[in-house]
């Protein structure tokens, strides 16, 4: 083994088989890395990644590898690692690990600075915890990044404010708004996956609950759809009057948290916002009430607020503490208040990722291809790359579509 820093290295074979089948379930991927094998575009280049730790994750740094980065991969949340893919790994040249499940906030911190004194070329972050611990502690080595990526809604408006103040060191591409991302990662993948993770740690029947999605944004409306087709009488809250508008007009009730606290029996945060369920909010909940979050950092669900109106808690079952309020009343919080779908499942399924990583993939390429001539800025995934990697997951299904005629395009381009 190399540097890397895992703590159950002898799950190593368990995690070369999740890796083998994410691999048969990421085909955009795999085409991609088997287009640019023989060139190796990445030889001499450092990578810097802070990334959950799963198996679709490990399909993206063995392309990487391959393709012949060097490579330091930290952890972007303190409960999403698996250790079995940690494992399997840090058994590969060139590949730093320095994660595991369960790390303290000084060891996931630990680990984001060691990725930072990696001295990348490229950054790629999923939160930009990443981003501003380079910025904030280390912009010397910062300034010397020739780019990055960021895979998240939360990360992409923490960097949006860094350039916003003129504070941005390098070029960033947010691959996060690309249409081939939160289109289908967002909406399918966290819809699918966060309730996923609601089931493993409860195995409660959604069907016939009132459940209340806080937000409706793209994981939002992922999660509302999801819980309906389960269903689940779907309540939404928002702050936004568009997205309420439009979640009305989608079929679901919308109402204030307020209202809502009093007759929900499961609540699931996506909003990239803290205190989105305060103390006066649990207060007013039914027995035995469910608390989940599904939003990148775990300010959403005010854990703080929960723990103030206890008297105690308890472990129930994997990822379930119930918490006694002090009105006698208990409340059920998952995954400590963190990613649900992530800390009490196994994140987004691998066929969704297949586009999402395809772009972390090509954005890599596009900021080498393009060093020296982007501004400090955070970018958009060009156009054209989102609708290539929408060709490429088409052909790997074995759908064809139509295209237009010469006629039609002359018709199109035309003010007559």
């Amino acid at each position: 083994m190399n540097n890397s820093k895992i703590k159950r290295p002898e799950l190593y074979k368990e995690g070369n088989k999740k890796i083998e089948f994410a691999e048969m379930h990421m085909p955009v991927v795999m085409k991609l890395r088997e287009l640019y094998l023989k060139e190796k575009p990445l030889d001499g280049i450092k990578i810097s990644a802070a990334l959950h730790v799963t198996k679709e994750t490990a399909v993206l740094i063995k392309t990487f590898q391959l393709w012949g980065a060097q490579i330091f991969l930290s952890p972007s949340n303190p409960l999403s690692t698996q250790d079995d893919i940690a494992a399997s790994l840090a058994n590969i040249d060139n590949l730093i690990v320095e994660a595991w499940r369960g790390m303290t906030n000084d060891e996931y911190f630990m680990a984001i600075r060691d990725a930072a004194k990696f001295k990348p070329d490229i950054v790629i972050d999923d939160g930009a915890d990443l981003h501003i611990t380079l910025h904030e502690e280390m912009p010397g080595i910062a300034e010397k990044v020739l780019g990055g990526n960021e895979e998240t809604t939360t990360g992409v408006i923490r960097l949006k404010a860094l350039e916003k103040e003129n504070k941005l060191l390098y070029p960033v591409i947010a691959v996060n708004n690309a249409l081939t991302k939160f289109m289908f990662d967002n909406r399918y993948g966290t819809g699918q996956s966060s309730i996923d993770g609601i089931l493993r740690s409860t195995n409660v029947l959604i069907a016939g609950k009132k459940a209340v999605v806080a937000g409706y944004g793209w994981v939002g409306r992922g999660i509302a759809n999801r819980l309906k087709g389960f269903g689940a009488r779907v309540i939404v809250t928002e702050v936004d009057p568009i997205k309420a508008l439009e979640a009305v007009m989608d079929g679901f009730d919308v109402m204030t948290m307020d209202e809502a606290s009093k007759i929900g029996d499961i609540f699931i945060t996506a909003t990239g916002d803290i205190d989105v369920i305060r103390a006066e909010h649990m207060l007013n909940m039914k027995e035995g009430a469910i608390l989940a979050n599904a939003g990148h950092f775990n300010v959403e669900v005010s854990v703080k607020d929960l723990e103030n109106i206890s008297d105690s808690k308890e472990v129930v079952r994997e990822n379930t503490v119930k918490y006694t309020l002090r009105n006698g009343k208990h409340l059920f919080l998952l995954g400590e208040g963190r990613l649900v779908n992530l800390v009490a499942a196994e994140g987004h399924p691998s066929e969704v990722m297949d586009m999402s990583f395809a772009n972390q993939a090509l954005s890599v390429l596009y900021l080498l291809k393009n060093k020296g001539k982007l501004k400090k800025e955070v970018y958009n995934v060009p156009y054209d790359q989102d609708q290539y990697v929408a060709k490429l997951k088409l052909e790997t299904m074995n759908i064809k579509i139509d295209e237009l005629t010469p006629e039609q395009v002359k018709y199109l381009e035309s003010y007559k």
